[in-house]
């Protein structure tokens, strides 16, 4: 009856001892999740809008820039934010955040704007948009990056930062049409 006895004891322990572990860990990972900031939250739903209407922007750029100039770089800031957008989303999804993908009416009159021209004065809305959104947004993922509530934003801002400053420079390059 001892080995039996010994025989039930072995099998519960090799099947409680991992179900036990996980349970564990799980709660003590969970007990880690960082929780976004108020301040979190309004930097998401601040740089979402102005990437949204940067994608936005410069599809519209790729279809209507009246140089190749214009057409490449409005190329990069699509295929950039694109990635920025995915990155800012899932980052904040893991901190409970939550943000429209509709552009707002600031952003939509500004785009609507770009609509209605061309040519060389489509350039230079284009462009002077795009320099003015990047200092903006720029100044945004900087703060972020060091006053940011969790670590994934403070890496998020960092990383992001270094990407606006490479296309402010980008920006500046395009010759005037």
């Amino acid at each position: 009856m001892t080995l039996i006895g010994t025989q039930t004891q072995l099998t519960m322990k090799s099947v409680l001892k991992p179900i036990l572990t996980a349970l564990l860990f799980a709660v003590g990972a969970s007990s880690y999740a960082q929780t976004a900031t108020p301040d979190d939250k309004a930097f998401v739903a601040k740089v979402s809008q102005g990437g949204m209407f940067e994608v936005a922007a410069g599809r519209l750029a790729i279809a209507k820039g009246s140089t190749q100039d214009v057409r490449d770089f409005a190329t990069a800031e699509v295929h950039d934010h694109m990635l920025v957008g995915a990155k800012l989303k899932k980052t904040a999804a893991e901190t409970g955040i939550t943000f429209s993908t509709e552009p707002n009416a600031m952003f939509t009159a500004k785009l609507q704007h770009l609509q209605s021209l061309s040519g060389a004065a489509f350039d230079q809305a284009y462009l002077s948009e795009m320099d003015t959104l990047h200092g903006i947004d720029g100044a945004a993922f900087a703060a972020e990056s060091t006053k940011g509530g969790t670590a994934a934003f403070r890496a998020f801002g960092a990383e992001t930062h270094r990407i606006v400053l490479r296309h402010i420079g980008a920006i500046r390059a395009v010759p005037a049409s």
